[in-house]
Formats: C-alpha cells, sequence, structure tokens
C-alpha cells in the first residue's frame, strides 16, 4: 500500500474539510513567499485537492 492509498484510506468521509485545510495552508504558504510564487502555490494546492477527490470517487 503506497502513501497515496494510505491518505486515501485517513481521508475516508472527510473530503471537505481536507479541502479548507489545504486552502487554509495554502493561504499561509501565500504570506510566507513572494508574490511572485502564488500561482505555484495555487497550483500545488489544486493538485493535492484534486488527489483528495480521487480517492472520494473510488470509494
Amino acid at each position: 500500500m503506497g502513501i497515496l492509498d494510505k491518505i486515501k484510506g485517513l481521508v475516508g468521509g472527510n473530503a471537505d474539510k481536507v479541502e479548507d485545510a489545504i486552502d487554509k495552508a495554502a493561504e499561509v504558504a501565500k504570506d510566507k513567499v513572494p508574490d511572485a510564487h502564488d500561482d505555484k502555490v495555487d497550483m500545488a494546492a489544486d493538485k493535492a485537492k484534486d488527489l483528495i477527490g480521487d480517492g472520494g470517487e473510488e470509494e
């Protein structure tokens, strides 16, 4: 079992809460890094939410 499988198992029915946490973490990161990197932080957050979303669809 890979790490992504373990994460998907932990998320379970709480995907919405995890996505909210990802959004909050992205906002903190954007406050800490120069504005020129905001788009990269947003892309990383979107990718993380996509992984969470994929786990919810399979179960």
